[in-house]
């Protein structure tokens, strides 16, 4: 295994790591809420909430902050090396996924283990063994 220092950012990584805790811990302590984007965006697309703005609001952070950085001049530029129907499909299955394990990777991984959540704990082991496995697969067995 090789590292591409040019992309290899450990800097960046840690300050974006340290803003979603920050944020996390913001929203558990003067909202007493949990930063899982699939309970943020499932109570959307559900019946009529009370408390919509500060959903409106996440969730606009979220679509906000690339586009900003765009913006500013620093273009995003992914390697999705699928097609339309992969990329469908795949987020067709982490939907069903996150309804079965009771959210999704943020709200297990990064706020469910940090409250000391067993279930989160599990979850996130199988959201990790799931991907490593699935990498393995395409990449070793597949030869993709």
């Amino acid at each position: 295994m090789s590292i591409d220092i040019v992309s290899f950012t450990p800097g960046l990584s840690l300050a974006g790591g340290v803003v979603i805790g920050v944020a996390a811990a913001v929203l558990v302590l003067f909202n007493g809420r949990i930063a899982g984007i699939s309970g943020i965006l499932g109570s959307m697309l559900g019946s009529p909430q009370t408390d919509a703005g500060w959903r409106l609001a996440f969730l606009a952070g979220l679509v906000g902050a690339p586009v900003l950085a765009v913006l500013l001049g620093h273009p995003i530029a992914p390697d999705i090396q699928a097609g339309w129907s992969e990329m469908l499909v795949a987020g067709f299955l982490v939907g069903i996924g996150t309804r079965y394990a009771s959210g999704c990777t943020s709200g297990h991984g990064v706020c469910g283990i940090s409250r000391g959540s067993v279930r989160s704990v599990v979850a996130t082991a199988t959201f990790m063994a799931s991907g490593i496995l699935t990498v393995f697969v395409h990449r070793h067995l597949l030869g993709g």
